[in-house]
């Protein structure tokens, strides 16, 4: 066991120095918006908001964005089939401002996940020279779209996407979204989307801005109608196509509450889990083992009486402690401290990797705002 402790621990600190430097050269690369001039006045903005059953945040982000110092703005409301008053106050929304405009959709298409398939009948209505895919619970500054299109235009982008403040009231909560957010990062590497020679790419829901041309070009949502991290893909899958794309963080301009407690966060990653495994039980089986070699067991190990493995230990916890202290500094406004409880943020983190792909099994695909899709339908639209 010893030996392959060693072997493990050792390949563990050389893996952990490459993140690193990976991280630490792509990061030179990430503007922070805030930094950058606004665009006053240009072309038409389209905002495309899906909304299902989002009562209770819909109303709070539309007013923050009606506030925006960018005044050439269209807004684009599609009530997804909720059951609550989303659509009463969408159209109340409607009275505020002319530039609003409410789609109310009543069924959905099959082949469609419900989000994908709002979000397209908004871009179809669409008018400006540039599209906002954004949520229903995302609030923003005023001056937010205005830096966006500066710098947009500034670097002749196709795709702009942007990583919010998300916002979390209690600790467990926000050491679990750290932790997913530092675990995203260096598997994901969404930095990457700022190297033109690359095919890496990303998106993020709370902020994805297209050209409508790029867009129209790309296929539009109906190239990732069954995806539930629609998000993502739509990123990743302009950047392979050769559109130019970039990242930046809004920390202070954009801000979402992700989920308001840890069950509600293991609720709502039941949906893109599985997908993000590409819908394989050997990554599952892979992530799980992943996690618990890197981010718990040398947490346990270094109490071991083999001087050894407990040095190999200390290594791997410095050098993941390191990149996690560059990735939470840089990609949100969460303390770096919460590092200490990463062991227990990790176990929480394989729970809901097991509970959400027991769940997709069980239930034969996934539950997403009361709409069943198959797991079958998922893997053939993949």
């Amino acid at each position: 066991m010893e030996s392959i402790l060693f072997v493990l621990f050792t390949l563990g600190i050389l893996v952990w120095l490459v993140f690193l430097l990976d991280a630490l050269i792509g990061l030179r690369n990430l503007a922070s918006l805030e930094k950058e001039p606004e665009l006053n006045t240009g072309p038409l903005l389209s905002v495309i908001v899906a909304a299902r059953n989002e009562e209770k945040q819909i109303k709070a982000s539309i007013l923050s964005q009606l506030k925006q110092t960018y005044k050439e703005v269209e807004w684009i409301l599609v009530n997804d089939r909720s059951t609550d008053n989303t659509g009463i106050i969408m159209n109340e929304l409607l009275k505020e401002d002319p530039r609003i405009q409410v789609i109310h959709i009543n069924e959905l298409p099959k082949g469609w996940l419900g989000k994908n398939h709002a979000l397209y009948k908004g871009a179809l209505q669409a008018s400006g020279k540039w599209i906002l895919f954004t949520d229903a619970d995302v609030k923003y500054k005023k001056e937010a779209f205005a830096k966006a299109l500066y710098y947009f235009e500034k670097h002749q982008l196709d795709h702009l996407t942007a990583a919010p403040n998300l916002h979390a009231n209690r600790f467990w909560l926000k050491s679990f979204v750290a932790f997913f957010l530092f675990g995203f990062s260096y598997f994901k590497r969404p930095w990457m989307a700022n190297n033109p020679k690359s095919k890496i790419g990303t998106g993020i829901g709370a902020f994805n801005l297209v050209s409508q041309k790029a867009y129209e070009a790309f296929g539009t949502h109906e190239k990732i109608k069954m995806r539930p991290d629609d998000d993502l893909q739509l990123g990743m899958k302009m950047k392979r196509a050769g559109y130019r794309q970039r990242i930046v963080t809004a920390l202070h301009l954009i801000e979402v509450e992700w989920y308001g407690s840890l069950k509600e966060a293991f609720i709502g990653l039941e949906k893109n889990t599985f997908a993000g495994l590409n819908y394989r039980i050997s990554m599952v089986f892979f992530s799980i083992f992943g996690v618990f070699v890197t981010n718990v067991l040398p947490f346990l190990t270094i109490f071991s009486a083999n001087k050894t493995i407990a040095l190999l230990s200390l290594g791997n916890i410095v050098t993941s402690g390191i990149l996690y202290v560059v990735i939470i500094k840089r990609m949100t406004v969460f303390s770096p401290a919460m590092f200490v409880v990463l062991p227990i943020t990790a176990l929480l983190f394989i729970y809901s990797i097991i509970r959400a792909s027991f769940l997709t099994f069980k239930r034969g695909g996934i539950v997403w705002r009361g709409t069943t899709y198959r797991l079958s339908e998922l893997r053939e639209k993949d």
